[in-house]
């Protein structure tokens, strides 16, 4: 049986997908706090009814020859926008703020860590279920 086909660890598994690529995000965007005119980027916020429904297969780029360029960058499933709600701007254009950044930064892993938490729960009221709960 594989669990992520279910619906409940398919979900949990996006959502973890999801937050740890935001985790990449704004990592880069502390990274960066004194590169001038950088601007902070972060994901988009999904909706929890967005999340329900099974994804869109995406159209990627693939080389198909040896004498192609290869892709650059391999973007996630996700979109990324520029931050639109800064507080204050550096004399250089940088407008990453460290303090909403790294608050950002804990509400991702308090949200990751209910996730984590989830997933376990499940696995082992799935294990109680068929008798392998020691």
């Amino acid at each position: 049986m594989d669990l992520n086909k279910t619906p409940i660890f398919s979900l949990i598994n996006r959502r973890m997908g999801w937050l740890t690529q935001r985790q990449n995000i704004l990592a880069h965007n502390i990274a960066n706090s004194d590169t001038p005119g950088f601007k902070p980027k972060d994901l988009s916020k999904k909706s929890f009814q967005r999340m329900l429904e099974t994804p869109q297969a995406s159209m990627t780029m693939t080389q198909t020859s040896g004498s192609h360029i290869a892709p650059r960058h391999v973007k996630g499933p996700y979109r990324h926008e520029v931050a639109k709600d800064t507080y204050e701007s550096a004399l250089g254009g940088n407008a990453v703020v460290l303090e909403e950044q790294l608050m950002k930064v804990s509400e991702t892993r308090g949200a990751h860590s209910l996730a984590t938490n989830l997933y376990r729960k499940h696995v082992q009221m799935l294990k109680q279920a068929i008798g392998r709960d020691r």
